[in-house]
């Protein structure tokens, strides 16, 4: 069975969607690979290190994907693409659906059964496999970067002949992969770390790394199940408001993670919390790819604001293609050996990771949330 690797064509993306590690691993397993010229070559494989492992390098993207049983991808795949996929192909990547409908719709009208990694569910038996927390853990760790290189001053707490320099104080907005990430980070860094989340149940886990748990006693659960939050209720987001207002006010740095079901942001932090913030005050949006946290963000742009600087990047994992590229592929990598029978991928739409991860097949839609979103558009 014969793996294609396209070149990612989206603008920002420096990753690949599989390195010489993988390769080598599943070639093992029986697989003929070809990877389009160049491909990982802004994440620092050159076309010789997948030469050394065995793969085969193909010039001519339409050869390299008409000759495909399996198309392996980073992101969303382009429509030239789709129509240089042979029908009946698979394509696995992190599609994000809600966002790409046009894709998903070219993906079924082309027969393509397609997979996506980011939709994979949250079990044990899965986390090898899950993307969105492989490329949220670096976003996380990413985002802390930036925030102190922005920053007017220390993160640490520095004691010098001139006298004691106080740590920063940062407050980070959401506990799932980004944000314990972050949470860790900025403690590495040094900072007084505070953090929220509208899961309760997770207050542990922001303080085994590091952070101080400040929240609410919600009226309903916010928890959706696998690791996810749902939209709170009226009551609930009043309260809530009030907590992050109060917080906003007094620190240094403001970081934001919150994805409802891990794909769109809520909007969490107000302009007039922006302006209450103190002069010289950091604020990154984390949830910029889904819409951003923070009502004053422009998603891939950096603005200043009452003296408050906030910055939301987008696609933030590319910036570090070479890790991020290390672990998409792991990710896919698992993925395909689970189903690996007999030197080939085995459909097999019984499984539970297969049934979640499933898009499009045999020219249908069969993700019910992204089919109720085509559904939506079309009325």
């Amino acid at each position: 069975m014969r793996i294609g690797v396209p070149k990612e064509t989206a603008p920002d993306e420096r990753r690949v969607a599989m390195v010489p590690e993988s390769c080598k691993k599943l070639i093992q397993a029986g697989y003929e690979i070809a990877i389009e010229a160049g491909a990982g070559g802004e994440a620092g494989f050159g076309d010789g290190a997948y030469r050394d492992v065995g793969a085969g390098i193909e010039t001519q993207r339409e050869a390299l994907l008409g000759a495909a049983d399996v198309v392996l991808g980073v992101g969303a795949p382009s429509s030239e693409q789709i129509a240089e996929m042979r029908p009946g192909a698979v394509y696995l990547g992190s599609l994000m659906p809600l966002r790409n409908l046009d894709a998903v719709r070219a993906l079924a009208s082309r027969r393509v059964t397609a997979f996506a990694t980011d939709a994979i569910p949250r079990t044990t038996r899965a986390q090898a496999m899950d993307t969105l927390s492989s490329m949220a853990n670096i976003a996380g760790y990413k985002g802390v970067l930036l925030a102190a290189a922005e920053l007017n001053k220390y993160f640490p707490m520095f004691m010098t002949a001139a006298g004691m320099v106080p740590p920063a104080k940062v407050f980070i907005i959401g506990a799932g992969v980004a944000g314990l990430q972050a949470i860790a980070t900025a403690k590495r860094l040094g900072a007084n770390v505070t953090a929220t989340d509208v899961r309760p149940e997770v207050k542990e886990q922001i303080e085994s790394v590091g952070g101080k748990y400040v929240g609410i006693e919600l009226q309903e659960s916010a928890a959706a199940g696998g690791g996810y939050a749902k939209e709170l209720s009226e009551a609930d987001r009043t309260r809530q408001r009030e907590i992050l207002a109060a917080q906003c006010a007094q620190v240094d740095v403001v970081l934001t993670t919150a994805l409802i079901g891990g794909v769109f942001a809520p909007r969490l932090v107000t302009a007039a919390m922006v302006h209450a913030m103190r002069p010289g005050a950091v604020l990154i949006d984390l949830a910029a790819d889904g819409g951003g946290n923070c009502e004053l963000s422009r998603p891939g742009e950096t603005v200043t604001v009452n003296g408050v600087t906030i910055l939301a990047p987008l696609n933030l994992p590319a910036s570090m293609p070479m890790h991020a590229s290390l672990l998409f592929s792991r990710n896919l990598t698992a993925f395909l050996l689970a189903f690996t029978r007999d030197q080939a991928f085995n459909l097999d739409l019984d499984d539970d990771i297969q049934q979640g991860a499933l898009i499009t097949h045999e020219g249908e839609v069969r993700h019910a949330r992204t089919l109720d979103a085509l559904q939506k558009g079309a009325a």
